[in-house]
């Protein structure tokens, strides 16, 4: 299970590199700033939350589950 992907860490990472906030993730998902700083600290995630987000921040986050088939 190591090898897995640490989710929240990603999408923050991802966030960061598009020059976004936790607000506009936020905005983008309905949901309060302070849901978006918890997500980051999940290691796993609901996959229609990853799908949001990933249509959000125009980045596919399955990819990083993909590639360890």
């Amino acid at each position: 299970m190591d090898e897995l992907p640490h989710i929240g860490e990603r999408i923050r990472t991802e966030l960061k590199r598009q020059g976004r906030s936790n607000v506009w993730l936020a905005q983008q998902l309905s949901c309060n700033p302070r849901t978006i700083s918890k997500i980051f600290h999940k290691r796993y995630i609901d996959t229609y939350q990853l799908w949001q987000i990933s249509k959000a921040l125009d980045y596919d986050f399955f990819q990083l589950y993909s590639e360890l088939l």
